[in-house]
């Protein structure tokens, strides 16, 4: 069998000699892996690297065999994300929580958020900002979405300002505030109720404590995991670029 997609490169692998194990995310395909034939050559390296947008022509005998892949270039930006902190950890990170979902499942929606955020490692704020939208959508595709559009006890959908760690649901400033110390910070980039004009490190801050509490709760603590040494590498890259600006 056969077809070609529209791809974002995730990661490689050495495989042999000359080839390489090239894993990447799909538009209609999910998350694939297949092997490149001379992909560690001079001429095929500069195009398999994380982040670049490929065009993959994906073959195999049986759908469930690796596969072999043949790319074609479509938008290279892999040298100016390695030219940044934030490109480079946020490109790993994001790989790593890409590698959440199950092989060759489709997720089109991801694959559209991760063909924006790619594009958007070079400012602090922007970055985290859609960083933590990023682990808001895989906690939704893994089945595990949160309500942040009206408070769980009144119903209204202003003034917003908690989350239920137990449901995952937006709480109000009135509702909450007899049990504001058990509940977690919505913050106002997220639909809460907005405190300035300006994105601020420590609303990324709450916003990376909010997905860290679900990530952990529902998808690594299962697993028996804990979150990538990479989220934290990010989100201090993030921190630091912030701090320059200020």
């Amino acid at each position: 069998m056969e077809w070609t997609d529209e791809a974002i490169v995730l990661g490689t692998k050495r495989h042999g000699e000359t080839s390489v194990l090239l894993e990447v995310m799909t538009r209609n395909h999910g998350r694939i892996m297949g092997l490149v034939k001379g992909g560690r050559s001079k001429r095929q390296q500069p195009v398999l690297q994380s982040g670049n947008s490929l065009e993959v022509t994906w073959r195999a005998r049986l759908e469930n065999h690796l596969g072999q892949i043949t790319t074609e270039l479509l938008t290279s930006r892999a040298a100016r994300l390695m030219a940044l902190p934030l490109g480079t950890y946020g490109m790993q990170f994001i790989a790593e929580l890409t590698r959440l979902l199950p092989e060759r499942d489709p997720h089109p929606y991801i694959f559209q958020a991760l063909s924006v955020i790619v594009d958007a490692f070079e400012e602090g704020d922007v970055a985290g900002e859609m960083m933590v939208r990023y682990e808001l959508a895989m906690l939704a595709e893994l089945g595990f979405g949160l309500d942040l559009e009206q408070c769980a006890a009144t119903g209204q959908s202003h003034d917003l300002v908690y989350v239920s760690p137990k449901s995952g649901r937006a709480v109000c400033r009135e509702a909450g505030k007899p049990y504001h110390d058990r509940l977690l910070p919505l913050p106002s980039f997220l639909g809460g109720a907005s405190t300035s004009n300006r994105m601020t490190y420590d609303e990324l801050a709450q916003g990376f404590t909010l997905t860290e509490y679900f990530l952990e709760r529902y998808v690594y603590g299962p697993l028996g995991r804990q979150a990538p040494e990479l989220r934290l590498s990010f989100i201090e890259a993030v921190r630091k670029d912030l701090s320059l600006e200020e």
